[in-house]
């Protein structure tokens, strides 16, 4: 069974209560939960992580190496900011989907860069909560890909 990490940066523990204009009123929880039932319907393990510290987020992306098969990951306000977790992202050398709620291209001027999609397989932004389940689905499809691929290579090499 694959297991997919998911990590949640800063206030995001807040969804529910934040600036429900921009990020709506579902509360995190919420998400999980929905995100928890699609991994069961696909035979997926799935683990949910939080912080609002940089440093705890790289050290779980740093743990994932050899005990996850994908990230999916909302850095949040760190998207803007951390070679950090970009650095991180990119060592562990995995499928990740970077996930934000609001369409962060349409946002303030500083919320437009974006140092996390380059070392992402995709980036998912501005469908709300919704952008989660499809980040689920993408990284399905990923697995699916790899699982065909290692497939092929047994194939070519009996």
């Amino acid at each position: 069974m694959a297991k997919v990490v998911v990590i949640q940066g800063p206030n995001l523990n807040m969804l529910g209560v934040r600036e429900q204009n921009i990020y709506g009123p579902m509360k995190l929880e919420q998400i999980h939960a929905q995100m928890k039932e699609f991994a069961d319907k696909n035979n997926l393990e799935i683990e949910f992580f939080q912080s609002n510290l940089e440093g705890e987020i790289v050290d779980r992306i740093q743990e994932c190496l050899g005990e996850a098969d994908g990230i999916i990951i909302n850095p949040a306000a760190y998207t803007h900011t951390s070679i950090a977790i970009r650095d991180a992202i990119s060592a562990v050398a995995m499928p990740t989907i970077e996930v934000h709620i609001s369409n962060i291209h349409r946002r303030e001027e500083f919320r437009q860069k974006n140092m996390i999609a380059a070392v992402c397989a995709s980036s998912v932004v501005g469908f709300g909560p919704f952008g989660y389940h499809l980040a689920m689905t993408g990284m399905t499809q990923i697995f699916s890909e790899i699982a065909a691929m290692k497939e092929a290579q047994k194939a070519q090499q009996a």
